[in-house]
């Protein structure tokens, strides 16, 4: 049908178009030489030239028979271009990069144009001993495309940006079919030239491939009315070293256990997807995003079950903890701290300052919506919720793929900044966020790095909900990765030890993989190492990834 549009640009070092705003204003860096002890002292990022990157490892028979497969432009080992392929958008990927360090590089970039290449590529990498990364758009933050190479003698990185085609749209059905490099914000400006929508919205939107959503079981922020995109996908097209997998686009099947969900989330460690099915919606016609208070926490978790429970929960639910409602509010305009939050209370009888602020958001028929609001802000008020109007939710709307930004200069800044999350029941939610959140602070106290801890319910369910932890902490010099290791590791063993998953969203990558044992069993283990010796029998699919790091002995 179409192309619509090649990817956009990512500065190397960091997230997103280069010429987005990089500085915070000078009331938010009041609140973290307050709330931190950070100076107003910048580290930029080296200059690209000077990133340090291993010389190629790949023979000149390799490199010729993969020009001969893609095209000898579409095959590329020059320096910017295995910068930008030496890691995704993880903390420390952007430590390691912006010091001019990073940990890897890819041997060559291959670009295919369609399956029969990639089945190519695949075939000749497995006689060859070569590993393969599957590169959508470049996003993962758990170490997700890190180019690892494994026992084999080289590394590529299998760039997906060529394959963007929307291949088919069967608006009876609503369904579409896309090539799997096609980027969210390309497909939604296709589908909405069809008054359609996929309303798959992840923080990453703005880069991230459909493919890569389909590889890493996203979630995305709108998951309460769209689901996530487990749910979207119909059918798929996954090109393995031993073979083609295809299954068709079906509503529903019985046909034996559910190979399309063991590939969805399969993080290129069993084969590429090529391809994929996907359903789509109508575009709504209205929308409405407004804040609601809550006395605390508790009080705003209890909300949020009601609202899960509820027959048609709003497409967007977030309950901020009473740290993350105050480094909003903080961060959110000028003057001081205290005086905003006195403002923003003005009028709230009964509420403490220590309060914390939910966004709902509701997105369908200009009925619908408000019957569903007046439902909901209904519910939010019997369990002691005051509904604030718009502003709060129209903020976070326009605002809600800006936090990389802000991450980016932060670590400018010399700001240890991080996110992690899990879910589990709601009978456990509270006890977890507690655990957690101490087990994060008391890490970064034994670093000798106080910060500041906070926490959000980002995703509902009728049985439990996500918690998403961001900290920040100055960052320890020339030890950075000491620290996070220190840190990443408390949070992760409070999360399986406290009944949560390892991940609910961020998928697992390499920084999960030592947990995942802990996840899914040692049986399970062997079975999808099962999986993968079938339709992988060289180990050449994105090694050390998903199931290979399960000792953390």
């Amino acid at each position: 049908m179409s192309e619509p549009g090649g990817p956009p640009v990512m500065r190397w070092w960091g997230w997103g178009d280069p010429a987005h705003p990089s500085t915070l204003p000078a009331h938010s860096l009041g609140f973290l030489h307050e709330e931190l002890g950070i100076a107003n002292s910048r580290r930029p990022p080296v200059a690209l030239g000077q990133v340090r990157l291993a010389t190629p490892a790949l023979s000149e028979q390799t490199l010729s028979a993969l020009r001969e497969i893609v095209g000898a432009e579409a095959v590329r080992d020059e320096h910017p271009e295995r910068v930008l392929h030496a890691a995704g958008k993880g903390y420390m990927d952007l430590v390691r990069l912006r010091a001019g360090e990073p940990e890897g590089a890819p041997d060559a970039v291959v670009l295919p144009a369609d399956h029969d290449q990639v089945r190519a590529v695949l075939s000749l990498c497995a006689r060859a001993s070569v590993a393969v990364v599957p590169f959508g758009g470049g996003t993962s933050v758990v170490g997700g495309v890190a180019p690892l190479r494994g026992e084999h003698g080289g590394v590529v990185a299998l760039d997906m940006r060529r394959m963007g085609e929307v291949l088919t749209l069967d608006r009876e059905s609503r369904t579409v079919i896309v090539a799997a490099g096609v980027r969210a914000p390309a497909l939604e400006r296709h589908l909405g030239t069809h008054g359609l929508t996929l309303g798959h919205f992840p923080q990453s939107f703005e880069y991230v491939s459909l493919g890569g959503c389909a590889a890493t079981r996203s979630a995305g922020q709108a998951s309460g009315g769209y689901g996530a995109i487990e749910r979207m996908i119909l059918g798929l097209r996954v090109a393995a070293p031993v073979g083609d997998i295809e299954l068709d686009a079906v509503p529903a099947t019985a046909a034996g256990p559910g190979l399309r969900q063991m590939l969805i989330g399969s993080e290129g460690t069993l084969g590429v997807i090529s391809a994929l099915a996907l359903r789509v919606r109508p575009a709504p016609d209205a929308r409405a995003y407004e804040g609601v208070f809550f006395e605390d926490f508790t009080a705003g978790a209890e909300a949020m079950r009601a609202l899960a429970q509820e027959r048609t929960p709003p497409e967007v639910a977030r309950l901020s903890d009473e740290h993350e409602t105050r480094m909003s509010l903080a961060l959110a305009a000028p003057g001081g701290v205290k005086g905003r939050l006195g403002r923003l209370y003005l009028g709230l009888r009964g509420y403490r300052q220590q309060g914390c602020l939910a966004i709902l958001g509701f997105e369908g028929s200009p009925e619908e919506v408000a019957t569903r609001r007046k439902r909901a802000l209904e519910l939010a008020r019997r369990h002691g919720g005051l509904p604030v109007g718009g502003a709060p939710g129209e903020a976070w709307l326009r605002s809600r793929f800006s936090a990389p930004y802000i991450r980016d200069e932060l670590l400018t800044l010399g700001v240890m900044v991080e996110t992690l999350e899990t879910a589990t029941q709601w009978s456990n939610l509270g006890k977890l966020r507690g655990e957690v959140a101490r087990a994060i602070a008391e890490a970064l106290s034994a670093c000798g790095t106080p910060g500041l801890v906070m926490c959000h319910i980002s995703h509902l369910y009728e049985t439990g909900g996500s918690l998403y932890f961001t900290f920040l902490a100055p960052r320890r010099e020339e030890d950075e990765s000491e620290q996070w290791r220190r840190v990443k590791e408390a949070a992760s063993q409070a999360i399986v030890n406290g009944g949560g998953t390892i991940t609910h969203h961020h998928a697992v990558g390499r920084d999960h993989a030592p947990w995942m044992q802990e996840e899914v069993g040692s049986t399970g283990i062997a079975a999808l190492r099962a999986l993968k010796a079938e339709l992988d029998p060289a180990g050449i699919m994105n090694p050390g990834k998903l199931m290979a790091l399960t000792d953390r002995g």
